[in-house]
């Protein structure tokens, strides 16, 4: 994700709409037809399985972004009735969240494990792609078809859609965790448990600095 495309994340703010009892039933009857609520991403494997993970992973010189569009990668997709994916990490990521007949999310509480920031306006919430788009594209997603992208970028069962701040999402854009990690420090091991779980499942490539960074951060969990 570059700075540029990560705004895209961003939903407008709404203003919390008079919404009659039926209504309100009609909503929360989508979300519990929906995923479950969890009130946080799937937990990643532990810091051992990890490391073992880590070293199943191919090592490989990333490839180049040409051709590279998020178009390729359709997100926010509809899970159940009128919910799209951020509206249900929305929802399952924050405290006493609201939403509107569309499944907007028009009020609540979030707080990003990235920074420890603390949002009541959805406005200020990114969903972040642990393994950004961008860096799955020149890990070998290159190759896979528009659906098999398109599951990777609305994945809920994977530890891979995240609610954090936004403009910490934005100074992590496409960056790998040799470049980037979250300013939290003791968030740190959990995020490279994310990453390595999330490369594995959908047998994606790393660089060699890419695995030295993780294996120094999963050394010390």
């Amino acid at each position: 994700m570059s700075a540029v495309y990560a705004r895209h994340h961003t939903a407008p703010r709404r203003r919390l709409a008079a919404l009659g009892g039926a209504a309100l039933l009609a909503c929360a009857a989508v979300l519990t037809t929906g995923t479950p609520a969890q009130a946080a991403p799937p937990a990643p494997v532990d810091a051992a399985t990890a490391r073992t993970y880590l070293g199943d992973l191919t090592v490989r010189a990333e490839g180049s972004s040409d051709g590279y569009s998020r178009d390729k990668f359709p997100h926010w997709s509809t899970q159940s009735g009128a919910c799209n994916t951020r509206e249900v990490v929305l929802k399952r990521d924050g405290t006493n969240v609201q939403q509107d007949a569309s499944c907007a999310a028009v009020s609540g509480t979030w707080k990003s494990p990235y920074d420890g920031g603390t949002w009541t306006a959805a406005s200020d919430v990114d969903i972040d792609h642990v393994v950004p788009l961008s860096e799955a594209w020149r890990s070998g997603a290159s190759g896979w078809t528009t659906a098999q992208r398109q599951g990777f970028a609305n994945d809920l069962a994977q530890p891979q859609l995240i609610a954090v701040t936004d403009n910490v999402n934005q100074a992590k854009g496409d960056k790998d965790p040799a470049e980037w990690m979250p300013p939290t420090g003791s968030y740190h091991c959990f995020y490279a448990r994310m990453w390595v779980d999330v490369k594995h499942h959908y047998k994606l490539t790393v660089n060699a600095e890419e695995k030295s960074a993780l294996t120094s951060v999963l050394s010390g969990c």
